[in-house]
Order: C-alpha cells, then structure tokens, then sequence
C-alpha cells in the first residue's frame, strides 16, 4: 500500500488537458507538467500506459488523481460526495484504482437543480485550507464550465455551474460570427463594452446577433470584436450570480480571474484572485494527510 506521508504526484486530469506536480512531504512542488493527454485522447484502457508516461518524468511516486479521471467515461467512476462536502468527506471517498494511485471524488447538489464539479471541488477546499479564501467566501472558477460556489464554515454548501467558456468557444469557431471576430481576449475597452451591455439587461442572444449588426454598420472595431463578445458572455454570467457590494474570491487561470475581476468590478462588486494551481495542490496536500 502507498505511503501518503511522503512524496507525492497530484494530477489534476480534466477533459482536454493534463497537468501533475511533484508534491515534497512539505507540500512544495518540486516538479511539474502540462499536456493534451485529457480524458478526450485517452481510452480508459490506455489510463494505465498514462500513469506510466507521467511517472518516467517526475518520479515513481504515490500517485493522487482528480478531475474527470474520476468520470463515468474516465478511469474508473468515482462517487460524488453530496454537499456540504469538506477535505474530511473528499478524503473518505477516495477511490484506489492501485496500490499506490487513487482518485479523488468530486461533489455534486441535488434537489431541484441538481449539479456536479469534478476537480474545482480540490481547488476551493484546498485554497480555504491554506488561508487564501476565507471559510464563508462566495467564490467563481472560471472556466469552460464556470463554477459559483457558496462556502458555509469551510465546506462546499451549494454551487451553480454556466457554460460560459464553452459556448464562447462554439461561438467563436462554429457560429455565424466565427468570421468576423478578431483580437484578442483581454480587459480592454471592447470587453467592458460587452460587459456594460449585459449588465444593461439586454437579452444575450439580442447582445450577441448584434456583435455582427456593429461591425458591419461600423460601430464596433474589429480588433476588439472577440473582446467585446467575452464581454457580453462574461458579463451575463456576472449579472446572474453575483450582487453590487458582493464580495467574490476568484479561483483559476490568471488571465480567465483578470476578465472575471474587470467585470465583477464593472458590477460594484469586490474581487480577489488567487492562482488555481496552487489551490490544487494546497488542497490535494490537505487530502493526502487525511488519508490511512
């Protein structure tokens, strides 16, 4: 059996990309890499010959998994811990699929709006166990599939989820505006336009037909079209979940917390940011310690 007080491998396995750390006994990362092996390009009987491949770059090591590797589709499905969900509850439901190599659960609200998180449930704990977002934080993960998250004394107590960086993605390769959209991402004037005008309460899919009708009448800069269309699709995710005068801890990629914290700030709300990869490992750390 493993050894979970010494080094490890965290990997945070999602569907389009992979990354793993070598984590110290200390909770240091000494280590690290970054790939397209997601849950996408790899079968689940090729899982194993993966494992393999991330150990002959960072060392033969205790392995802890989390994220859709834990999938119906991935390794091995592990069971959702039903919120309120803390580190205690995670560590209990740790699914080993070897000796030395588990996979963490992920969490899920039921109801009558059910919904699930696999991984963003080990960068929320784990950053509120390292004293980055406080105990009783409303927090947002951007993302593909952003994540709101109320946390109550410590533990995951509800969370709602929007598509919000996937329909940009659709919107962006496969619509009717495909061909016009240009620039890049970024807090610029564009993009707080775009914001403005979700947070006017215009309809987004009104919002989003005219990204095409301001361009070809001239009134909106090509360069910053794309910047202008995040902007509406961030913006209404801002005005669904969040209040001005709120106080929201964003958790992620830089670059996704620096649009969230323009248009949170363009709302009246206070936003902090705190990097998402060390949050995970924090929380995977906190994990390994918990477990026999």
């Amino acid at each position: 059996m493993a050894c979970w007080n010494g080094p490890f491998i965290a990997v945070d396995w999602g569907t389009t990309n992979r990354r793993a750390y070598a984590v110290s006994a200390d909770g240091l990362v000494t280590a690290g890499l970054e790939d397209s092996r997601g849950l996408l390009s790899v079968r689940p009987e090729e899982f194993a010959s993966a494992v393999v491949d991330v150990r002959e770059r960072l060392g033969r090591l205790p392995m802890l998994l989390a994220g859709m590797v834990g999938a119906r589709s991935g390794w091995a499905e592990v069971p959702y811990v039903t919120a309120p969900a803390g580190l205690a509850g995670l560590a209990r439901g740790v699914h080993m699929v070897a000796d030395d190599i588990a996979i963490v659960p992920g969490v899920s609200v039921s109801g009558n709006r059910p919904d699930v998180m696999r991984g963003e449930e080990v960068q929320v704990l784990g950053a509120v166990s390292a004293g980055l977002v406080a105990p009783d934080a409303a927090v947002c993960q951007p993302g593909t599939h952003t994540k709101w998250i109320t946390m109550a004394d410590g533990q995951i107590a509800d969370f709602r989820t929007s598509m919000t960086g996937e329909i940009f993605a659709l919107i962006k390769n496969h619509s009717i505006l495909a061909a016009h959209l240009r620039g890049e991402v970024a807090a610029n004037a564009g993009f707080l336009e775009g914001v403005d005008m979700a947070l006017s309460g215009e309809p987004v899919l009104d919002a989003l037909f005219g990204v095409r009708s301001r361009m070809l009448l001239g009134a909106l800069d090509a360069s910053l079209s794309s910047a202008y269309t995040s902007g509406i699709l961030i913006g209404t995710d801002v005005a669904a979940h969040a209040s001005r005068g709120d106080s929201v801890a964003l958790l992620g990629r830089p670059d996704l917390c620096v649009l969230y914290a323009a248009a949170l700030e363009r709302a009246g709300c206070v936003a902090t940011s705190t990097d998402g990869a060390a949050a995970f490992v924090a929380g995977m750390s906190a994990i390994r310690k918990l477990l026999p």
